[in-house]
């Protein structure tokens, strides 16, 4: 018989000749079990295998579920059920109550006492009596004998007396089964049954992060930006002035304040106003006022693990990091590795960097861009260096209390670097998470998630219809146990081309289908103003970027006035946190609508019988008027069924079925965000697949 050492040994593979039984399609396994799948605490994780025997006797499947530090503990048995329309397809659910390491594993075996219930019935339906039965009834009382030698309290009696029944050749035939056969006893040995060639497959590991890693909406802006207008003229903001723009942050309804880099900034080469005009240079002489862009990181004031003195001190950044916790949110901290020509780096490790062949330091490009105020860290020089180095960085602010970093181009880094990094944090910080922006090849965001990336940046901005929305909105929920994405509406970098032009209804729509489809989504300061104006035809650089200049905004006079969309994402992220639902990503499911400028999803939630269903017109210029046809068993309901929804954005009830009218005029509003009302329990989906 193998081991548990030689049943690890092969952990990842999805069938082995040498198991009695089969085990085959576990799910969720990440790379064959070279990386851990992913949940949070308090989720509802669905575990399925295809479970299957030769022959005709009765197969069952059980998950052992471990928590953290318990390995080698008896755990309680989780029974499998078959699910689905494939045959041999078995699922469980499981819900983790604590961070840290978890692992599972799937067992198969023989169920006798399955195959004695049907065998008994279906013989005596074919009119067998009891003579024909005897070694049939025998086996029965003597598998009962099994159970009820291991059975506590009144049920071992309940049992024994079963088996007595059976052996009773005083009794009619339906008597002597009867109490076999009974609804309690069956429940009873359903918990404890008779299990015989237990066959046990590879242990999986599941880390389970905490539930911000999952659920959570972000806000990002510019401490620098803060400061007061003096004279016409913005002046530099602080930590403190930053601090008073956090209580409007707040009544928003976000839950994480993403900050940029807050780090000294370089001032060889820096980038002036506007620099995204010219991608070969600034063309500008910078200003002694021009603040460069933060990620130009480090100066002769210190580098990445010191605070750039016109923001204040770390104990200023301290104060910050508290009040925002104050006020129910945390700190989401810029990490990028990369320096500027006068970041201490480099004149104490040169050989962090690329050296030319003219002696020259290599700076960043990516064609026809060029940065010359920031240096790549190049980690095939001095790699022992360069990671105590960062791994020293990241604990800097660890202890300044920051417990999330969104860490800039991961990309364009080793992968084996951040495997390293991010267990290594997670060994004495597992509630740390990190975000990975990289925009890049779908092989490369795919596999920074799988090797720990908490959550990831994605081409949401740049899907904007509805064919494409359907299709990547799938991808990711088929993907969910270990690539968690973040809907960023946009970013300091990314102005789409529907913004630009769509109006303020575009404005909404991509609010709704980023705050209702996926778990965590963002919003970068400014959104809630409309600013569209690009930096030139065909780019999505914001004219007078705040990368590069100071960007003072007046968001209360714009809320006073009613030009300002606050109040609508307020009230998204009401909703949000109001609808477990909406927490979560592996039960969105879309459903067909006549009409291609309306998109129809829903997502349920597996804990309670709260649903979901939203509807998104995707023109924001003209009335969009269609029928759906939804998929009820998705909702928990029978095709035929008749519901109430109510639009959570405007108060409206209706009274809906499969099929429904929808007319959505956007100037008006462009969307319906409906919370179904019916009394049917909504159950755990099974991945996606």
């Amino acid at each position: 018989m193998p081991t548990d050492r030689d049943l690890d040994s092969v952990a990842g593979m999805t069938g082995r000749a040498d198991l009695r039984l089969g085990i085959t399609d576990v799910a969720p396994v990440v790379s064959c079990g070279a990386f851990s799948a992913r949940a949070v605490v308090g989720e509802h994780v669905p575990i399925t295998a295809t479970v299957f025997r030769e022959g005709h006797d009765a197969v069952a499947a059980n998950v052992v579920w471990t928590p953290p530090g318990e390995d080698g503990v008896p755990q309680p048995l989780r029974r499998m059920a078959p699910f689905g329309d494939q045959p041999d397809r078995w699922l469980t659910t499981v819900m983790p109550d604590r961070e840290g390491r978890w692992s599972f594993r799937v067992e198969a075996w023989s169920d006798p006492l399955a195959t004695w219930h049907h065998a008994v019935e279906v013989k005596m339906a074919a009119g067998q009596g009891p003579e024909e039965l005897a070694n049939d009834l025998e086996e029965g009382a003597r598998l009962l004998d099994r159970v009820a030698a291991e059975a506590d309290g009144d049920w071992k009696a309940r049992v024994a007396d079963a088996a007595a029944a059976l052996r009773d050749t005083s009794r009619e035939l339906p008597a002597r089964v009867a109490p076999a056969l009974a609804a309690a006893l069956q429940e009873y040995l359903h918990e404890h049954p008779v299990r015989e060639l237990v066959t046990a497959g590879p242990r999986y590991e599941v880390w389970v992060d905490r539930p911000r890693a999952l659920f959570g909406s972000w806000y990002e802006f510019f401490p620098r930006s803060t400061g007061p207008v003096v004279g016409g003229r913005p002046t530099h903001g602080t930590f403190a002035t930053a601090a008073d723009r956090l209580p409007a942050v707040a009544d928003m309804g976000f839950d994480v304040v993403y900050l940029p880099p807050i780090h000294p900034i370089g001032t060889v080469n820096r980038k002036g106003p506007n620099t995204a005009q010219f991608p070969g240079g600034n063309p500008y002489e910078v200003g002694p006022d021009d603040p460069g862009s933060p990620w130009a990181i480090g100066s002769a004031e210190g580098g990445h693990d010191a605070v750039h003195p016109q923001l204040g001190t770390t104990e200023d950044f301290r104060a910050f990091v508290d009040r925002t916790r104050e006020l129910g949110m945390e700190v989401a901290l810029d990490f990028a590795l990369q320096a500027a020509p006068d970041h201490p780096w480099v004149a104490e490790h040169p050989e962090f960097f690329t050296t030319k062949p003219d002696g020259t330091i290599a700076y960043a490009e990516n064609p026809p861009k060029k940065y010359q105020d920031i240096y790549p860290v190049n980690f095939d020089n001095d790699p022992e260096g360069i990671y105590a180095e960062c791994l020293r960085v990241i604990r800097v602010w660890i202890d300044a209390g920051v417990r999330i970093f969104r860490v800039d181009n991961p990309h364009t880094k080793p992968l084996n670097f951040w495997h390293w990094l991010i267990w290594t944090v997670k060994e004495t910080d597992p509630d740390v998470l990190f975000l990975a922006e990289a925009f890049t090849r779908p092989a490369m965001m795919h596999q920074l998630a799988r090797i720990g990336y908490t959550q990831s940046y994605t081409y949401f901005t740049w899907r904007t219809e509805r064919g494409e929305i359907e299709d990547y909105g799938r991808e990711l929920a088929a993907n969910c146990h270990y690539m968690r994405p973040n809907f960023f509406v946009n970013t300091p970098d990314i102005l789409h081309a529907s913004l630009q032009f769509g109006g303020p209804p575009m404005f909404k729509i991509r609010a709704v289908l980023a705050s209702m489809m996926s778990p965590t989504w963002g919003v970068y300061s400014g959104y809630e103003l409309f600013e569209h104006v690009a930096v030139r035809p065909g780019s999505e650089e914001y004219l007078d970027s705040e990368k590069y200049q100071l960007r003072p905004r007046d968001f209360a006079a714009a809320e006073a006035s009613g030009r300002s969309l606050a109040p609508y994402l307020r009230r998204l992220n009401e909703i949000r946190r109001a609808h477990p639902a909406l927490q979560q990503l592996r039960t969105l499911r879309f459903h067909s609508v006549d009409n291609p400028n309306l998109i129809c999803f829903t997502k349920t939630d597996p804990g309670s019988q709260d649903a979901v269903l939203v509807v998104v017109a995707l023109d924001s210029h003209n009335t969009q008027i269609g029928t759906t046809a939804l998929d009820l068993p998705a909702l928990g309901l029978d095709w035929y069924e008749r519901f109430t929804v109510t639009d959570e954005l405007t108060g409206a009830a209706y009274d809906w079925g499969q099929f429904n009218y929808v007319e959505l005029d956007p100037y008006r509003e462009p969307a319906h965000v409906f919370s179904v009302t019916h009394s049917r329990p909504v159950q755990v989906p099974p991945p996606v697949s």
